[in-house]
């Protein structure tokens, strides 16, 4: 567990109920409880922020488990930004790739601007022109 002032990283995923509410104060897209039932317990790994017993923060690495993952869900309630602690998460997660993860498996992760200046401390780099992200909804 890594602490940092008021706030402690727990190495779990989060709740529903915590995963949606963070996801929606943060901005992040919308996502349904049926969908994050399904999808959560399928993660790889996941830490919490938290500042006394809630959940302020999170962040998650999914994947196939062997060749391809991707850092997602970093978000953190906007009372709570500007305090150091989307690096925090970032270092939490980047312990667990580089002492779980195979040394050949490729981890990527769509940054928003200006977050990918936080991605780059941790070793991330922009893919383009190389290659471009692409996303599509189902509907």
């Amino acid at each position: 567990m890594t602490q940092h002032g008021d706030y402690r990283i727990e190495p779990r995923v989060p709740g529903i109920d915590d995963y949606l509410r963070l996801r929606d104060v943060s901005g992040l897209s919308p996502f349904s409880r049926e969908a994050a039932e399904k999808g959560l317990p399928n993660s790889i790994f996941g830490v919490c922020l938290m500042n006394g017993d809630a959940v302020v923060g999170m962040g998650r690495i999914i994947g196939d488990g062997g060749c391809f993952f991707q850092v997602t869900d970093i978000a953190i309630m906007p009372e709570h930004q500007g305090k150091g602690l989307g690096k925090m998460i970032m270092a939490a997660l980047t312990g667990y790739i580089e002492s779980q993860l195979p040394k050949t498996a490729y981890i990527s992760l769509v940054a928003d601007v200006p977050a990918n200046r936080l991605y780059q401390q941790f070793g991330f780099t922009e893919t383009a022109p190389r290659s471009v992200g692409m996303a599509r909804k189902v509907r």
